[in-house]
């Protein structure tokens, strides 16, 4: 281990969630930031636009066989 003389000075009982406190607030404003400056990301957590029912047109009926 790199940093095994860390513990010594660092109780692991406040060093691993104050790391772990670290690593999550430091997440959540970096996914804060983007959902602020960002178009896209709102729009893709939305579902995007759906399309409006009479948009499509109706395949045409295939003519039917006559006797």
């Amino acid at each position: 281990m790199i940093y095994g003389k860390m513990w010594t000075v660092v109780k692991p009982t406040v060093g691993i969630p104050l790391f772990l406190g670290a690593v999550a607030v430091g997440s959540f404003s970096v996914h804060l930031a983007l959902l602020n400056n960002t178009t896209w990301v709102k729009a893709f957590l939305e579902g995007g636009k759906a399309a409006k029912a009479g948009s499509v047109a109706a395949a045409p009926m295939a003519p039917s066989a006559q006797k």
